[in-house]
């Protein structure tokens, strides 16, 4: 199969007829998924601490150190989420918090110890391409030490989280004190030279063009061709609410449904190397997250039994298992819970 140029998905997004769009992405996504099976996970999020430096001028939900609802949390209070996961028959958390200024590598160590050693069944899917770039440096010591390290003591899988835009030109003005572009593909290449598997992500609709869009693409395509160490591929699009960047720039227009899903097929078409591709149901709404999946996507993601980062910038979507079920049902797929490396736990005919 000829793959796809940056010419080729940039005439796609901005002239193909989008039902067009949909039938070319299903269609690749059903060579890929003949089985016809939507998965998805049950999972928490665990932000175990808001406090963060880096001041990403997208991001409503980060607090500085000394501020009032500063928090970092105890292990108490992290075994108790954990707890109530497991309750629901979660099987994985994601785990990830704000950049803290002052916590190093042993406190990592210890945590993720406490967590593998007091919960063996949950994975620990945790830990942003940021956290470990900070940890590295304020630990000194390289990416592949800290995710040995981590790694040794349970922590299963890194998320794609800071990815946004792999352009330094939009990450210099939105997120400028965020590591770049090279460091965000270097953590993940530490990780897959270590064994371990990790997710790319997209954040769209701030500042970037479709070039860089094309760019961010071509970025993680070459790196999944270099290590395979890619799981999936998961796009959302910019929740603007109480963020200083929307404050700065009142001309950044909320992404229409529309433009999701076209961007989402593009994906699909150009990313030809990454086998999973997420509904991003958490920014669009059940029902568009349900419509991605006729336009490429084929994992509707997590029931997400707790989410603060999003919510924090305006979006509060919910949906359990039950919910989840029927709408992949509604679509003529097959319903299937899996785990963090995609392998199917229970079919729902």
């Amino acid at each position: 199969m000829k793959r796809m140029s940056n010419e080729e998905a940039l005439k796609l997004i901005r002239e193909a007829d989008l039902n067009t769009l949909g039938a070319m992405a299903l269609k690749r996504k059903m060579e890929l998924h003949p089985e016809n099976i939507t998965t998805f996970v049950v999972d928490r999020n665990i932000n175990y601490t808001n406090v963060c430096w880096v001041d990403c001028k997208f991001c409503a939900f980060y607090r500085h150190h000394k501020e009032d609802e500063a928090y970092v949390l105890s292990y108490e209070e992290i075994g108790q989420k954990i707890e109530e996961l497991i309750e629901i028959g979660g099987t994985q958390i994601l785990f990830q918090g704000g950049v803290h200024p002052k916590l190093k590598i042993e406190w990592y160590e210890e945590l993720v110890e406490w967590i593998s050693t007091n919960y063996p069944s949950i994975t620990i899917h945790g830990f942003s391409a940021i956290e470990i770039d900070y940890i590295a440096k304020i630990s000194k010591i390289s990416y592949q030490e800290v995710l040995l390290r981590l790694q040794k003591k349970g922590l299963y899988s890194i998320p794609g989280a800071g990815a946004e835009i792999l352009s330094d030109r939009v990450r210099d003005i939105i997120a400028p004190k965020k590591l770049g572009t090279e460091e965000w593909l270097g953590v993940h290449r530490a990780a897959h030279k270590i064994g371990m598997r990790s997710t790319a992500t997209m954040m769209f609709g701030t500042l970037e063009s479709d070039e860089e869009i094309i760019e961010h693409w071509e970025k993680i395509r070459e790196l999944q061709d270099e290590t395979g160490g890619f799981r999936a591929f998961i796009m959302w699009s910019f929740q603007s609410d109480h963020t200083k960047l929307k404050e700065e720039h009142p001309e950044i227009k909320k992404q229409s449904s529309n433009r999701y899903l076209r961007l989402l097929a593009v994906s699909r078409l150009y990313l030809d190397n990454f086998k999973n591709i997420q509904s991003s149901w958490v920014t669009q709404g059940s029902y568009i997250g349900q419509l991605a999946l006729m336009f490429g996507a084929n994992d509707l993601g997590s029931t997400m039994m707790e989410e603060n980062v999003v919510k924090a910038a305006g979006a509060a979507n919910r949906m359990n298992q039950t919910e989840m079920i029927k709408l992949i049902k509604d679509i003529g797929s097959i319903p299937a819970k899996r785990d963090t490396s995609y392998t199917v736990l229970e079919q729902f005919a």
